[in-house]
């Protein structure tokens, strides 16, 4: 069984869910139920028989445009543990990016920023690279930074909160730093923080990382390792925009990409392509009653 959940405009429902329909079957899979979810109003749940999830985004993207979506092989049920990046995904900012502003080279580190959440550079060579960069600056430009650049995305403090009230263990791994991770995490309601260090001495940073580092591998195994704890059929969502968090992505049961980089879009079975994180409650199929407001 295949499920696809979509948030859909009623305009034209019935037309384009025609339209999309006739085009499964036409492919070989035919739609057994279709309906907008009695609890999430604007949910359009599709069940198919049998279906590829990549062709099945595609058909339903053509007919309803670029949703926020959701394809899985299973009925969907609530996850029991939550990984998420931080940066453009939990917040709107890249702190890296942000901080390097207080050293006048914001464009300069941005860039590489950009270039490897594409995945054009290799992860710890850019993350090394650029904390380079920010050599000299005084640790306090990052509390600065934090009072005046950091903000989450909208719903993300309802969408953490949420899941925890439901018995979902929620944990923030990043290739960002400690040094805002933490106090995000207390924001928002994480339970759990992983990241890289900025090593600091005599209340400037170093340009050098302190411990190991952060990664896209890191990413994996903090799921893994969580996942594991949990037990077998334990369902798990990770949510991320960049690169090094596909393969987070590709190993929870819902990946979501987040307003995402081609790449991370494309190795997801979901996608976040509005700016409110609650969507991803809706296509959980968590009622708005239900919600914990942040």
């Amino acid at each position: 069984m295949l499920i696809a959940r979509l948030i859909a405009e009623a305009s034209g429902l019935e037309t384009r869910l025609d339209a999309a329909s006739k085009e499964l079957e036409a492919a070989g899979m035919p739609v057994a139920m279709a309906g907008m979810l009695d609890f999430c109003g604007d949910v359009l749940q599709v069940s198919l028989p049998h279906g590829e999830a990549g062709q099945v985004a595609s058909v339903l993207t053509d007919h309803f445009g670029d949703s926020d979506l959701l394809v899985a092989d299973h009925d969907i049920e609530i996850p029991r543990l939550f990984v998420s990046d931080m940066d453009s995904t939990m917040i709107g900012q890249e702190c890296i990016d942000e901080l390097a502003d207080f050293a006048g080279i914001k464009d300069k580190v941005a860039d590489i920023t950009e270039r490897a959440m594409r995945g054009e550079l290799e992860f710890e060579s850019a993350l090394r690279e650029r904390v380079g960069l920010l050599e000299g600056l005084g640790e306090r430009a990052i509390d600065n930074c934090l009072a005046e650049r950091i903000a989450p995305v909208p719903g993300a403090r309802t969408l953490v909160q949420t899941l925890k009230s439901k018995g979902c263990r929620t944990v923030l791994v990043t290739g960002g730093f400690h040094h805002f991770a933490d106090r995000v995490a207390e924001q928002l309601g994480f339970e759990r923080v992983v990241g890289n260090r900025l090593a600091v001495a005599q209340g400037k940073l170093t340009g050098k990382l302190a411990g190991p580092v952060s990664d896209a591998s890191t990413k994996l195994a903090t799921l893994e390792e969580e996942r594991d704890r949990l037990g077998e059929g334990a369902r798990v969502l990770a949510t991320g925009d960049g690169a090094n968090d596909i393969p987070m992505i590709e190993a929870a049961d819902y990946g979501i990409a987040y307003r995402a980089k081609p790449k991370a879009r494309d190795a997801a079975n979901g996608r976040i392509v509005s700016e409110d994180l609650t969507a991803v409650l809706k296509l959980l199929g968590i009622p708005e009653s239900e919600w914990v407001l942040g």
